[in-house]
């Protein structure tokens, strides 16, 4: 193995020059190979055309003579493009996304070949639903799933492969993908913001959310990582002494970035251009060899898949820059991890952002509602948000000095605090006419310009608002955005729709005018949640301390977070709004604690495997070199030999104190797993790999880490830290 480190190392060097990608203007190649609407225009009827429009924007049906011409067009199109095969891309539980290609190829009964494609491969198809993740709503045996088209995520071309975006549901309808419950939270939230925006301006026929991801990644070199059993097998390194110089000197933040990484970043980005991902922004991040690329803001459900799909793309154009992506959140002890912060707002199809106040009392008033019963959702939900970001993997990063903490708490900034607390004194009841006067004029009316002084950012908040939107921080890199975003929606649909009937009540009930009704219900929101803002430093234990006061939950490992699932108010709250029903909420808490479990328990196993067949045979072989040394000290010197040797004796007894931690360690753990792996209850089962297996990871990794630094860097099986983190 140390041989195939130095080996690896020396390839490296001489890799260190990768293909340069010829660069045009973005705006000539942006979704070329996209179903979009300027490729619709050209190849689909009228008709067809404003049906796929109609359920893109409306949501209606397509029926199967527009989906056969849709079809067609579709393959002609692709065709044109030297596509050969097509499949139904979906995301389903497993967090990756799934395909399977059908060619086109077809052959007719006179035994003649033709390219085919109809409507019916189009909207459905039915791939093999029992190897996927379902958490008890199919059984093994009944293999039976559905992918169907989703019309407002356009067809793409990736590979010489027609992808169409579809969900993806059991023969019995339970949803079994991340999409679909997305779809059904968006039409949530569309029909609840609809309803309040009709407050303000009776035009609104619909709302639509808004998101922009903020990829956050690694690049280590492909044959160092390939020394690397544990980055292969489970995308981190779980061994691994500290390099002398991290990144302590803040220098690679926004730094010159690496030829060899912008290489890759132009590669990658002239591929989001031809799939219509809308790449604007690259930087070195915090840490060596840590990146980040972030698009335009689009709508949530193709934001959604076209960070799934980056993620793959990523992974494919790595490879032929001799790069490994590593997508995991703490890939490396001692160091930042990486997240993936999702931006998120609210627009109607009038073209207003309502997290945006405008120029008008009106305007800034309808941005006021907006953001208090936003507020005042995730205060009533914090700890379902903390659920849905919860994983093994970020459960190293959240709260680890480097991200925002598992505790959910607001950043609004000090200026917004004021606001909130000018209201927060309105009189309850009707509004004098000097308060309606002083409302409009030094509250209201002010907020345009407090706005733009509200520069501040908090680091350390899991969510935030910036300017005109909300910042989700505590997003992790390798998770599928829809799961947070489901969740953020379905609770700000549920707070309006509230927040309307309140409202309504007071006009209806007590003759309140309306802006009057408006103030009285936000002033109580603003009473009863206040506790969930917070600016200060959320790394901090008064922090914990505080929050701990204000009723603040802070779940801080995966299965703690997601017991919040089983809430009868969590069921109620999906089932009320659409979004899942009582055996999709329970089968995703099964599925994300199996996975949670199974992540545990690979990274027992592989740790257990390097200490024992590699760093334990390699400190051997390293002490037995120490042990000729000193005999043959003896041998010449007698009796002075321990004096001469003494620091080769110390070597020796080191070494053995590590090899004996290591070997015990592994042991116990070993040990405490086949104890956990026998319990049958998902959540009991968790908790003891979460309780009892996990915490062995430190102690072996300390004792191999410490070998590190005692044997001979020549026989050191894994690439070190300080080869792996800075490119060049």
């Amino acid at each position: 193995m140390a041989i195939l480190r130095f080996h690896a190392l020396k390839t490296s060097i001489n890799n260190n020059i990768t293909p340069v990608v010829k660069q045009g203007k973005r705006s000539e190649v942006f979704g070329t190979n996209v179903f979009n609407r300027r490729t619709m225009l050209q190849y689909l009827t009228r008709d067809a055309f404003k049906s796929v429009i109609s359920a893109i924007e409306e949501g209606k049906k397509i029926n199967r003579t527009v989906a056969d011409q849709v079809a067609s067009s579709m393959k002609d199109w692709a065709l044109s493009k030297g596509v050969t095969h097509y499949t139904h891309w979906f995301q389903p539980l497993t967090g990756a996304t799934a395909e399977k290609h059908d060619a086109f190829f077809e052959i007719l009964e006179n035994g003649d070949a033709i390219e085919k494609f109809g409507g019916s491969q189009l909207v459905q198809q039915e791939p093999d639903a029992s190897s996927f993740p379902s958490g008890g709503i199919r059984n093994t045996f009944e293999a039976r799933g559905y992918t169907a088209w989703d019309p407002t995520s356009p067809a793409f071309i990736y590979e010489t492969t027609l992808c169409i975006p579809t969900i993806f549901v059991a023969y019995t309808g339970e949803a079994l993908d991340y999409k679909t419950p997305l779809l059904r939270a968006l039409n949530a939230l569309d029909a609840a913001a609809t309803d309040v925006c009709k407050y303000f301006d009776k035009n609104v026929k619909k709302v639509t959310t808004s998101m922009g991801w903020e990829q956050e990644y690694f690049l280590v070199d492909k044959n160092l990582a390939a020394c690397r059993p544990d980055i292969l097998l489970t995308g981190r390194t779980l061994l691994g002494h500290s390099p002398a110089k991290g990144q302590q000197l803040d220098d690679h933040y926004f730094g010159s970035i690496p030829t060899r990484a912008l290489n890759f970043m132009r590669d990658l980005e002239h591929q989001c251009m031809l799939l219509g991902i809308p790449a604007k922004t690259r930087h070195n991040e915090v840490a060596p060899n840590q990146f980040e690329i972030a698009p335009i803001h689009e709508e949530a459900n193709l934001a959604v898949d076209h960070n799934s799909l980056l993620m793959d793309v990523m992974s494919r154009v790595a490879l032929k820059h001799n790069f490994e992506v590593l997508l995991h959140e703490k890939p490396f002890a001692n160091i930042n991890g990486s997240g993936k912060h999702n931006n998120w707002s609210m627009s109607t199809n009038t073209g207003t952002n309502v997290l945006k106040p405008g120029k008008t009392p009106m305007s800034n008033l309808q941005f006021l509602t907006f953001f208090v019963n936003t507020i005042k959702a995730v205060y009533e939900n914090e700890e379902l948000l903390r659920a849905s970001i919860a994983s093994a993997s970020n459960d190293h990063r959240l709260g680890a000095n480097e991200a925002p903490p598992a505790i959910i708490s607001i950043f609004i900034g000090e200026q917004l605090t004021k606001v909130l607390q000018d209201l927060e004194g309105v009189t309850k009841g009707k509004l004098s006419p000097k308060e309606k006067t002083d409302l409009k004029l030094n509250v209201v009316g002010k907020i345009p310009d407090v706005l733009l002084d509200n520069t501040d950012r908090n680091r350390t908040s899991p969510f935030a608002f910036t300017g005109n939107k909300f910042e989700f921080r505590a997003v992790g890199s390798m998770a599928n955005c829809g799961k947070p975003l489901t969740i953020l929606n379905t609770i700000v649909a549920k707070q309006l729709k509230a927040f309307k009937e309140e409202v309504d009540a007071l006009v209806d009930g007590k003759s309140f005018k309306k802006d009057e009704a408006i103030f009285n219900v936000l002033r109580e929101y603003i009473k009863s949640s206040k506790d969930i803002l917070f600016e200060g430093n959320g790394y901090g234990q008064s922090w914990e301390l505080e929050a701990k006061k204000r009723g603040l939950s802070n779940n801080k490992t995966t299965p703690e977070a997601l017991k919040v699932n089983l809430h009868k108010s969590t069921i109620k709250l999906f089932e009320q709004m659409g979004v899942m029903s009582k055996v999709e909420v329970e089968a995703r808490y099964d599925v994300e604690m199996e996975a949670y479990i199974n992540y545990i328990q690979i990274e027992s196993r592989v740790i257990g495997d390097i200490a024992r067949n590699h760093i334990v045979p390699t400190a051997v072989k390293y002490q037995n070199i120490l042990i000729d040394n000193v005999k043959g000290l003896k041998v010449i010197f007698d009796k002075d030999y321990k004096s001469l040797a003494k620091e080769q004796l110390n070597l020796i007894k080191a070494i053995s104190a590590h090899i004996d931690g290591i070997n015990s360690n592994v042991t116990k753990m070993i040990g405490a797993r086949d104890v956990a792996h026998q319990i049958e209850d998902v959540t009991a089962r968790a908790e003891a790999y979460s309780n009892n297996v996990k915490p062995f990871f430190e102690e072996i990794r300390t004792h191999c880490d410490g070998l590190e630094l005692l044997v001979d860097d020549e026989l050191w099986p894994l690439t070190k830290y300080r080869e792996l983190l800075f490119i060049r």
